[in-house]
């Protein structure tokens, strides 16, 4: 290990080193209504194949999800969840070791995940669902923690915070330690500061300036920009020109700190972080 301590995360007892290699997450929607690429990947052949072209555009990890968390967005019964995301996890392990990820808020669609095969639970309420802690602890699995002011219907009704950086990352910790409370081991545990979920874009730049005051406590932080609306707003780009901006930001946010990266153009991020990571592992030897 060339530089600074391994980061290790530990998911389901394999042992990612998150400080040699950023992790690139693929994003897999199969949802109608995703904001960038609702309905695209819907039915069990489609999702498959795209999960499999993630993976060999180099994607470390793929993350399926069955409910929009798009500012405004109608929830999802756990059932029509399950029955969304799956045969989805359960086709691609038969044909592929990558690790899995099930991007939910439910403990009960988590562990049918689990069942399927997936190795991480995404959770952008940050255990909103009590059982959510339990699931992770008896099963293993990598745990990511989001934080999001409200929730998908009312987070971007005027957020406000006395100061960005410190509150997520105080919420984050609390959450943290209140999974390891339940069982959850430390290692286990990945930090997402919630781009675009309940905050203004002052707020999201604050918290991409200080990845490094989230990433203090050791833990995996975890950044999912790509596409999102502020390139919109910031550069004038529909979604389907907004790729530039999301590498731009990519690059920044491993530089700060970030290990995991949550995208959509797999392909483009891999080039431009393993770039990034030898850069950077050259300027820490």
């Amino acid at each position: 290990m060339i530089g600074k301590t391994p980061q290790l995360w530990n998911c389901r007892g394999r042992e990612i080193d998150c400080e040699a290699r950023t992790q690139v997450m693929g994003i897999l929607n199969a949802t109608p209504d995703s904001f960038s690429d609702g309905g695209k990947f819907q039915g069990l052949e489609k999702a498959v194949e795209r999960a499999l072209q993630m993976v060999e555009e180099g994607a470390d990890i793929i993350d399926i999800g069955g409910e929009s968390t798009r500012p405004a967005a109608t929830p999802v019964q756990p059932l029509e969840e399950i029955e969304r995301t799956v045969p989805i996890i359960g086709k691609l392990r038969e044909q592929s070791d990558v690790l899995i990820s099930i991007d939910t808020q439910k403990a009960e669609v988590a562990r049918a995940a689990l069942a399927a095969g997936a190795d991480i639970i995404n959770d952008v309420s940050a255990l909103g669902d009590s059982a959510m802690a339990t699931v992770a602890a008896e099963s293993g699995a990598g745990l990511v923690l989001m934080h999001m002011q409200g929730s998908p219907e009312t987070m971007q009704d005027n957020p406000r915070y006395d100061d960005v950086v410190s509150n997520v990352r105080n919420f984050l910790e609390e959450r943290a330690a209140l999974a390891e409370s339940k069982g959850v081991f430390a290692a286990q545990i990945a930090l997402d500061p919630g781009i675009g979920f309940g905050k203004t874009d002052a707020h999201n730049l604050a918290l991409l300036n200080g990845i490094g005051e989230l990433a203090a406590a050791g833990r995996p932080v975890l950044i999912g920009i790509s596409r999102k609306s502020i390139f919109g707003r910031l550069l004038g780009r529909e979604v389907d020109e907004r790729l530039a901006g999301s590498l731009a930001v990519a690059v920044v946010s491993v530089m700060h700190g970030a290990r995991i990266l949550r995208v959509h153009d797999v392909k483009e991020s891999c080039d431009a972080i393993r770039l990034v990571d030898t850069l950077r592992l050259l300027r820490s030897a």
